[in-house]
């Protein structure tokens, strides 16, 4: 089984729009797709707009962008247990404190020679702060398989400096070296020009993942394309029996592929009414596409503010009820 990756946050605040613009605003530069209702969507960058009504800018990465409401808050140490029980990794928005001490910085590697800054779980559950782990004498480059000691969040793997052991098998242990970010908090870069920078964990996490096209869903086996920053990225798919349009969620990677964790007010299924969130769905803006809320007020909509639409995602949209 992976050690399958939930993008969830502390205070979680769902978006209906992305924005593109000045990072300054966001603590972590970078979402994903359950932060501001009314920034991006789960990850917005920042543009123009509201933030939520519980004032989340980001969320998991949100910025601010304008779009309709937020969702309620999530506990997160809760989540955090449930994941460490179930051998779920949690992410979690990095507006929200990780609660652990960040003893080295991931964006500078500042560790002794022969060291390497890495996040782990200083509680047990999901990363939470970062310290200084040993170099291996053959580290595995980026893209290799990888071997992450004691688990996926234990900060102990054998990948090169500045990459860590990602999508970790609970069973065997093996992932695969991802990059970790270049640059800065307010700046962020992916060597690759296929990936983006995805930060979460209160800055625990900063980690270039493919980018993809929600209405192609182009992502690797058992991954999903999810609103991550002002784009889209892959990330695991752990929705299992669970999922669809119109379940309750509470975290960006709980719903099946083709949907989205939004605002439960914007989806407005009743069956969401109490949850965190709501699994809404993808819609194509070039025509052709009836929401499945169409009758609870639903439209296709961009989840970008207008003039902030990267290219590629001109048709991408999703079902949401105007604000």
């Amino acid at each position: 089984m992976k050690t399958e990756l939930l993008i969830a946050g502390l205070s979680l605040a769902f978006v209906t729009t992305f924005g593109c613009g000045s990072k300054d605003d966001d603590p972590a530069s970078s979402a994903s797709a359950g932060d501001d209702a009314a920034d991006d969507g789960d990850d917005g960058d920042d543009g123009s707009g509201d933030d939520g009504d519980d004032g989340v800018d980001d969320g998991d990465d949100g910025d601010d962008g304008e779009g309709s409401g937020d969702a309620a808050e999530s506990d997160g140490e809760d989540d955090a247990d449930a994941g460490s029980d179930d051998g779920v990794m949690f992410l979690i928005t990095p507006d929200g404190t990780s609660g652990g001490i960040f003893e080295c910085d991931l964006w500078t590697q500042d560790c002794p020679d022969g060291e390497k800054c890495m996040p782990w779980a200083s509680d047990g559950g999901t990363w939470n702060a970062t310290r200084c782990s040993e170099i291996g004498d053959a580290p595995a480059a980026v893209g290799d398989e990888c071997l992450a000691e004691g688990g996926g969040a234990s900060g102990l793997d054998d990948c090169e400096v500045g990459s860590m052991c990602w999508d970790v098998d609970n069973e065997t242990n093996l992932g695969t070296c991802v990059a970790m970010c270049t640059g800065d908090a307010d700046n962020p870069l992916c060597e690759d020009p296929s990936t983006t920078c995805s930060i979460a964990n209160g800055g625990a996490l900063i980690l270039c993942l493919p980018e993809c096209f929600p209405l192609l869903q182009d992502c690797a086996d058992g991954q999903a394309c999810y609103p991550i920053n002002d784009v889209f990225a892959c990330a695991p798919d752990v929705s299992g029996e669970m999922g669809a349009y119109g379940d309750p969620c509470e975290f960006i990677n709980v719903c099946d592929p083709g949907t989205a964790c939004l605002d439960p007010a914007a989806v407005g299924e009743p069956n969401c009414a109490a949850a965190g969130g709501c699994c809404g769905a993808y819609c194509d803006l070039s025509g052709g596409d009836d929401c499945p809320g169409a009758a609870l007020g639903q439209e296709c909509t961009s989840p970008y503010a207008e003039g902030d639409v990267p290219p590629g995602y001109e048709d991408t949209g999703w079902c949401v009820i105007p604000a």
